[in-house]
């Protein structure tokens, strides 16, 4: 009997402990997601210095708006919806930079294009304009 009685007790401590820890853990402070957030800094600054704007406007504006809600996320302590949007800020940037790097190498590969034919139209003028 009194070995039950120390189980009991044994029992009751750890769900006591196991509670406390618990509520501990709840009635800490949220850490944000300060690395995640630095990246979706990192990448609009570098879209950006790359000129994404020019080329993709819309998705450079998403991802400024999406690291806008992250950081106010972190000011309403709710740190999953900060990491989410600070995610999809970087992936928003990300994309921007990759939509203008594409549509700059089309750009560019529309003018080489063109230049060839202009030097095709011109050898075929020279080589026919033989007297």
């Amino acid at each position: 009997m009194n070995k039950t009685r120390k189980t009991t007790r044994v029992r009751a401590l750890l769900g006591l402990a196991g509670t406390a820890l618990l509520l501990a853990a709840c009635a800490s402070q949220p850490v944000p997601p300060i690395q995640k957030l630095q990246a979706a800094q990192f990448a609009i600054q570098s879209a950006e210095q790359a000129r994404a704007g020019e080329h993709a406007a819309f998705e450079l504006g998403m991802a400024r708006e999406k690291l806008a809600a992250a950081e106010v996320a972190v000011q309403n302590e709710d740190m999953p919806l900060a990491t989410r949007m600070a995610e999809q800020s970087r992936a928003e940037a990300e994309l921007a930079m990759a939509r203008s790097q594409m549509t700059k190498a089309l750009i560019v590969n529309q003018e080489m294009r063109d230049s060839t034919e202009s030097l095709k139209q011109e050898m075929q003028r020279n080589t026919g304009v033989r007297p």
